[in-house]
């Protein structure tokens, strides 16, 4: 009996494809206040709820990994007192989610620039990251002080630091490897990218992870986010024909048609 082809949509009555690895930008928390007159911390609150949301979601349908955006390189740009209420929210839901995500079999992570952080936040992040590091059922990464362009630099000097140790040779250095030191490297790419907050573009975020990732945009806020919208997401994933630069024939197993 052929083996179904992950890349090719699930065929009608069959079971729908599901992500292995979804990434989130997670948009919209400052406009959701705005628009109730609230300040912008109110709207970073509404955000972490969501968050909650959408780790119920991907437990529930057995999604392995969920990268969220959280915050930033560029994201210290902002306001000074909208930094710091970002920084107290961390520390709140790290000090009441973290117990909570363990017992669920929830693996906690971050990547970024830990050392842009104060050393409060940094030795939660690092707790939160011993106590979950076992548990298989979710692998959540939270992308804090993190940019794409970073990453793929800090990946360049690990690199760079072996062909000045003489441990590699330079002309070995292919995708394969620089992709090795990347953030994430450990887990599959992320099939399905999701963004809230009716922009469309990715920001800075997992810009080589993303080389060939399935893009979802939706005008929903992000504090507005609910089970329903993600399922959106995640039809719209299964309906498509992910080619990887080949052909839908070659994707199928048909014989290529050639013209004469």
């Amino acid at each position: 009996m052929p083996t179904p082809d992950p890349s090719s949509p699930a065929p009608a009555g069959a079971e729908p494809r599901i992500p292995c690895h979804v990434a989130v930008i997670m948009d919209g928390n400052g406009r959701w206040a705005e628009r109730r007159r609230r300040p912008r911390a109110v709207g970073h609150r509404a955000g972490a709820r969501a968050v909650n949301t959408c780790i119920d979601f991907c437990l529930e349908r057995g999604i392995g990994a969920l990268t969220l955006f959280a915050f930033s390189s560029e994201n210290w740009g902002r306001p000074e007192d909208e930094v710091g209420a970002l920084m107290k929210l961390f520390l709140n839901a790290l000090d009441r989610e973290v117990e909570e995500l363990h017992r669920r079999g929830v693996r906690v992570r971050f990547i970024g620039q830990r050392d842009r952080f104060g050393p409060a936040l940094v030795q939660r992040m690092a707790a939160a990251e011993t106590t979950t590091r076992d548990n298989t059922r979710l692998n959540l990464t939270i992308a804090a002080s993190y940019g794409g362009q970073w990453d793929i630099a800090q990946a360049a000097r690990s690199l760079a630091r072996d062909v000045a140790a003489g441990r590699l040779d330079p002309d070995a250095i292919d995708e394969a490897m620089l992709g090795s030191r990347v953030c994430l490297a450990d887990l599959p790419p992320p099939d399905l990218f999701i963004r809230t907050g009716g922009e469309q573009r990715i920001s800075n975020f997992l810009l080589w992870q993303l080389a060939y990732t399935e893009l979802w945009f939706t005008d929903a806020l992000w504090p507005e986010l609910d089970a329903a919208t993600l399922q959106r997401a995640l039809d719209d994933f299964a309906s498509r024909e992910r080619r990887y630069g080949l052909t839908g024939a070659q994707v199928a197993g048909r014989p290529q048609e050639t013209s004469e």
